[in-house]
């Protein structure tokens, strides 16, 4: 993509316009759906409620798979959380394409971004290891996190905190970044070799659409798979 994001400055601090808008956009859509899906609910589900309740319990499954059952009431609202905006955010990018003055985009994923990507990385990474000192007291962390099974493989366990916090960010990045990208180049191609190709750019792009926004879910899915599992070594006492 070659288009430029909106910037402002508040005095020396520069701000990404175009990801803060699409990140508020993101939350405001599931805070909308979740709050408009939960509104008259009934014993018997159908509808609206039947999708809000299988997404609660898709979630719900990957925490008890990962951690364990008790674990359940106290991570299910926080993985829903970010399972609800991964997807969306993962998808937002595919819906349109706002540009301004032909070169300033105003709409793209916000996961699109490798800072936000990086962020939501290292926002997972702080949550793991503060609920690891908030059940087991920091030297039992300390302890659980490093020194087992063996103390002489802390060192291999503090490179894997950064290596893990590097590919659960950038794996999300470059699949959501890449999708837009080649999204952008079919479009191209559908309408700068003349009429006759236009056809099948419209065919063309309407499959890799499809194709993303599975690969979107898909990602949204494995970040939740990666969180659940580094949670489990920081909460859970490693044998």
């Amino acid at each position: 993509m070659d288009e430029k994001t909106w910037v402002f400055h508040l005095g020396p601090v520069v701000f990404d316009g175009t990801i803060l808008l699409m990140c508020l956009l993101t939350v405001i859509i599931v805070f909308g759906l979740v709050f408009w899906a939960s509104r008259g609910l009934k014993l018997k589900p159908k509808g609206k409620q039947n999708v809000l309740e299988w997404v609660i319990d898709f979630v719900s499954n990957i925490v008890k798979d990962n951690l364990s059952p008790k674990e359940l009431p106290v991570f299910q609202l926080f993985m829903f959380t970010v399972f609800s905006f991964l997807t969306v955010s993962n998808n937002l990018g595919l819906v349109t394409k706002v540009v301004v003055g032909g070169e300033v985009s105003l709409w793209k994923s916000p996961t699109a971004d490798a800072v936000v990507a990086l962020t939501l990385s290292l926002i997972i990474a702080l949550f793991c290891n503060y609920m690891g000192v908030k059940r087991f007291g920091f030297k039992g962390y300390l302890v659980n996190s490093f020194l087992r099974p063996v103390p002489f493989i802390a060192p291999m366990k503090i490179i894997e905190e950064f290596t893990n916090l590097l590919t659960l960010g950038l794996r999300l990045y470059g699949n959501i970044f890449a999708g837009e990208v080649l999204l952008g180049f079919i479009c191209k191609f559908g309408t700068s070799h003349g009429p006759f190709l236009v056809p099948f750019g419209i065919f063309l792009e309407m499959l890799w659409t499809g194709f993303s926004i599975f690969i979107s879910c898909i990602q949204a899915y494995i970040f939740i798979i990666l969180t659940n599992s580094y949670l489990s070594h920081k909460i859970l006492v490693e044998h």
